[in-house]
């Protein structure tokens, strides 16, 4: 994963490439958001989810599947 910080005019070519044409002033802001939202993205990439159950088999009643609390 490439870990360089985006850079405004990197943001508003990815924004227009989207179709979402940006006005200038908020391209900074938007390269800075972005950066956060990978640094997010990276740090749950390292977390070790292995013993945790996909969301499917989650109950919301907190029953097991025995019927017990």
């Amino acid at each position: 994963m490439n870990t360089a910080e985006l850079t405004p005019h990197e943001a508003a070519r990815w924004a227009g490439r989207a179709g979402l044409p940006l006005p200038e002033a908020r391209h900074a802001d938007v390269a800075v958001t972005a950066d956060h939202i990978r640094a997010v993205v990276a740090t749950l990439r390292e977390l070790d989810f292995q013993d945790t159950p996909p969301a499917a088999v989650y109950d919301v009643t907190g029953e097991d599947r025995h019927g017990t609390v």
